[in-house]
């Protein structure tokens, strides 16, 4: 039986253009954009005046802890924020327990998904030191990419054997996604501040500990790497301004070999923060200066940082509130990432065009996502309304995540997000689940 949705009157975001007009949705696909359709019968119209229309965010660097750690999350828990956050696709780590770096335990995890998530998803394979026979086994069709602790690993999961690296980048055509942190710096820095403050390290120094030396080392490698065996590399949260210079503008995404991302906590946060925020802003890498904050805006605005993400990665709060060395590294955005971003928009920081380019155009171009990221006809309907004119603040008794807390508590935003469709289907409305429906493995155009 086929199902009609109409979105009347949005303000319809895609392409650098923002236009008034109507889509038509027909089951899981739009089937027409228009100034002004004529409403088919049987159909359910959302009237949207006044809101802006965007596609879902892509967001291609997330931490939902299942299998293993549901203590923290669950897929189900994670997604569901996510969706009432406006993201409609996720990428989630292979750093569970256990680490998602067979085909098996790969596989277990797309099971799960397809059971519980209320957003479309991909995972990604774990490389380790000695799973490349196990790694190139990863179907590109049917998976994100691979992705590669260089640095701040859990279990076995740091890459450190510089043949097996070299091995890998020249082995597969698939994305290779990293982290870089130069652990052999971390560990120097660690110890010469151990050494003046025992255990008791202030979290202040959160940012010269993991340096941006111990950063550029890394990346400044990776890149290097990538250029001598041709390998596909993609450079997850950037963090410091000088990293960004590592990365070109002049050529467009599609021919780009190499790329880069930057997360919402490094665009809004500085180490001034850490003074109120304590541990609950410890990232790894770490938030840095305001000089950084700065330079990883302009270099999102100029396009050598190619897209936006999350890295949301949940613990609980009791985990968080511990001492500097003990307190686990990594936070929960998914449900405040887009209206954060917004405040930049109603700042003049970044244009919404630009921001729906980088958070949902791109990563669909950069990992060739099959249909998706945009409001185009024949594309699925991962759409998204927003109420620029709607403030919430948040509060411990509207926060969605299983953690129950976030880095923005107390923060006001000045939009909301309205309406979450997933395929179609109307997931999120006004802080109303559809429970029934769960979202789809995406594809690679590849």
């Amino acid at each position: 039986m086929t199902k009609l949705t109409l979105i009347k009157n949005a303000r319809i975001v895609h392409e650098n253009n923002t236009f008034l007009g109507d889509v038509l949705i027909e089951n899981e696909i739009i089937k027409q954009i228009s100034s002004e359709i004529k409403t088919p019968e049987n159909t359910e119209v959302i009237h949207a005046e006044g809101k802006y229309l965007i596609p879902g965010f892509i967001d291609d660097q997330v931490h939902f802890r299942e299998p293993g750690l549901t203590h923290k999350a669950t897929i189900a828990t994670e997604s569901r924020a996510a969706v009432a956050g406006g993201i409609t696709t996720f990428i989630e780590m292979p750093n569970t327990v256990p680490q998602a770096t067979t085909q098996e335990l790969l596989e277990n995890k797309f099971e799960i998904a397809a059971k519980d998530s209320y957003a479309n998803y991909s995972f990604m394979f774990g490389g380790t030191n000695d799973n490349l026979e196990e790694l190139l086994k990863t179907d590109p069709k049917k998976v994100a990419g691979i992705k590669l602790f260089l640095g701040s690993s859990t279990g076995n999961m740091l890459v450190d054997n510089e043949t097996v690296l070299e091995k890998i980048f020249s082995s597969t055509k698939m994305i290779i996604s990293v982290h870089c942190e130069d652990e052999a710096t971390i560990k120097k820095n660690t110890a010469l501040f151990k050494e003046k403050y025992g255990e008791d390290i202030p979290i202040k120094y959160h940012p010269i500990i993991r340096s941006e030396e111990a950063c550029y080392l890394s990346s400044s490698k990776a890149i290097e790497l990538a250029k001598k065996t041709g390998a596909r590399l993609h450079v997850f949260h950037l963090s410091t301004a000088k990293e960004t210079h590592l990365f070109r503008n002049d050529i467009p995404l599609e021919e780009k070999q190499i790329t880069a991302e930057v997360c919402v906590h490094h665009l809004w946060f500085n180490d001034k923060d850490y003074d109120e925020k304590g541990t609950h802003i410890k990232w790894n890498p770490a938030v840095k200066t305001e000089a950084d904050r700065l330079g990883l805006w302009e270099a999102l605005l100029d396009d050598r940082i190619d897209v936006l993400a999350t890295d949301h990665a949940p613990h609980t709060l009791q985990e968080k509130t511990n001492t500097y060395l003990t307190a686990p590294s990594g936070g929960p955005l998914v449900q405040h990432a887009i209206i954060a971003l917004l405040e930049k928009v109603k700042e003049g920081v970044i244009s919404i065009e630009k921001l729906v380019e980088k958070m949902s155009h791109n990563p669909a171009k950069l990992f060739q996502i099959e249909k998706r990221g945009f409001i185009k006809e024949g594309y699925f309907a991962d759409l998204v309304l927003i109420d620029t004119h709607k403030p919430q603040t948040v509060t411990k008794e509207n926060i969605l995540y299983k953690c129950g807390w976030s880095p923005f508590e107390g923060t006001t935003f000045s939009s909301t997000i309205t309406h979450t469709f997933i395929n179609g289907n109307l997931i999120y409305n006004n802080g109303v689940f559809n429970d029934d429906i769960k979202g789809k493995r995406i594809t690679f155009n590849r």
